[in-house]
């Protein structure tokens, strides 16, 4: 494997310079080390697939050019392991014509250099792909504070434990089947795992009461809803996210909070989700009641199809959703 790592300090990125042609890897190894970055070099596609899979690779620069698995071909699988995450990659390439740059564009990749390069050019595009990164990691840092925060006040109470991992994840195979795209379905998980998190303030008594709620503690519980719009608001990668947790509640009829929106001015994944979490409600234990099968929550939500409280059209295609997936095997879990 035609690879080596610079002395340089931890901390400072690593690179991931792939190209068939040894005096390019020298020519970039030299520019970036002596920017003071680490830099792992692989002249071939599989070279740098082991190279990946052994440091922690921050970008990749790629040469398109090369025999077996060309540029183009890498730069899609490494997206593709790290979907979960951002890996800035720029190809590197002779090829200056549109067609070769949309092939990358459609590949993955983020920013192209052409033969000869400026080695100033080529730095200051690192950089700045580089800080795009760090921006990634950090909003991803936050994603993932607030949803353990999901997680603590569901461990606080057992009636409701793994019931918002529940509504994103079912939320998602809805939005599947209503041939939504991959991110709609997407921000519908997050979505979901997220709506109730308003009620983090709430108390343990409200939330485990097993009796009638009073006048005052409905409206405290009523407002978990703008709470929960205004925790997730200052992430920036949440708010697409916004209008599904503050109208989950709203109904078909316009009877629902916290702005008595009627039919399609509800957003569509606030009815969405509005069904999702009915149904795990009505299947799940409460406090104040059992947990209902399946086969008699469908039931429910079939005869109250029309009553106002969910889209209707939309309770028709869930309801065909859940007897196809019957039909299959598939268990809600």
């Amino acid at each position: 494997m035609g690879s080596s790592l610079s002395l340089s300090k931890e901390e400072m990125p690593f690179i991931l310079a792939v190209d068939d042609m040894p005096s390019n890897l020298e020519l970039i190894e030299a520019i970036f080390q002596q920017a003071g970055y680490n830099v792992c070099k692989a002249s071939s596609a599989s070279s740098a697939l082991e190279i990946y899979n052994s440091y922690p690779v921050d970008i990749a620069i790629i040469d398109v050019m090369m025999p077996g698995m060309n540029g183009f071909e890498l730069c899609k699988m490494l997206k593709k392991l790290t979907s979960r995450q951002y890996l800035p990659i720029v190809l590197l390439t002779a090829l200056n014509d549109s067609k070769n740059r949309i092939t990358g564009l459609e590949c993955g990749a983020d920013d192209f250099i052409s033969k000869p390069f400026d080695p100033v050019e080529l730095i200051t595009k690192i950089k700045s792909l580089l800080n795009l990164k760090d921006l990634y990691e950090e909003l991803d840092h936050s994603e993932n504070i607030i949803l353990t925060l999901v997680v603590a006040m569901e461990a606080r109470d057992p009636y409701t434990k793994g019931h918002s991992t529940r509504v994103g994840d079912f939320a998602t195979e809805f939005a599947s089947f209503l041939g939504l795209s991959g991110k709609d379905r997407e921000l519908l998980k997050k979505a979901g795992v997220l709506h109730d998190i308003g009620k983090i303030g709430l108390s343990e008594r409200i939330l485990r009461k097993p009796g009638r709620l009073t006048s005052e503690e409905v409206k405290m519980i009523k407002k978990h809803t703008l709470v929960g719009e205004d925790i997730c608001r200052p992430l920036v990668s949440l708010h697409g996210i916004l209008p599904a947790i503050r109208s989950h509640h709203e109904r078909w009829d316009g009877s629902g909070f916290p702005d008595n929106l009627a039919g399609e001015e509800i957003p569509l994944m606030a009815r969405i989700l509005s069904i999702i979490d009915a149904f795990d409600a009505m299947i799940s234990i409460r406090p104040y009641r059992g947990r209902r099968t399946i086969e008699s929550t469908l039931e429910l939500i079939g005869n109250e199809r029309y009553l106002g409280q969910w889209d209707p059209e939309l309770v028709g295609i869930f309801l065909k959703m859940m007897n196809q997936m019957s039909m299959k095997g598939y268990h809600y879990v």
